[in-house]
């Protein structure tokens, strides 16, 4: 009985609670990584930064250009080499732009 008391005790406190806040909104979408069309134009490993000619870049609110941006993991940098096509998102990173993900395409 004190377990059955206990758990719809619980259960009215989180629906009650869950009311209180309003209800429960998704927030993820809003801050889905965009992911953009470019072509590595250099790789400099010992500095862990790419050369990139890129389309615009809608989540930051760039146009098409060629420029460097630091790679937030250097690893995203493995086997990557001039003339690559790749889907990328680059992102702002402690105030610095950074390509947060990065994908050779065919």
């Amino acid at each position: 009985m004190k377990t059955t008391s206990l758990l719809l005790a619980l259960a009215l406190a989180t629906t009650f609670g869950a009311r209180a806040q309003g209800p429960a909104v998704d927030h993820s979408a809003h801050h889905a990584p965009v992911q953009s069309d470019g072509e590595v134009r250099k790789v400099d490993l010992a500095q862990g930064k790419v050369t990139l000619r890129h389309g615009p870049l809608q989540n930051l609110d760039m146009p098409a250009m060629t420029m460097v941006f630091k790679a937030a993991d250097p690893r995203l940098l493995d086997g990557l080499k001039a003339g690559d096509k790749v889907r990328f998102t680059a992102e702002k990173v402690n105030g610095a732009l950074a390509v947060t993900a990065l994908q050779v395409v065919e």
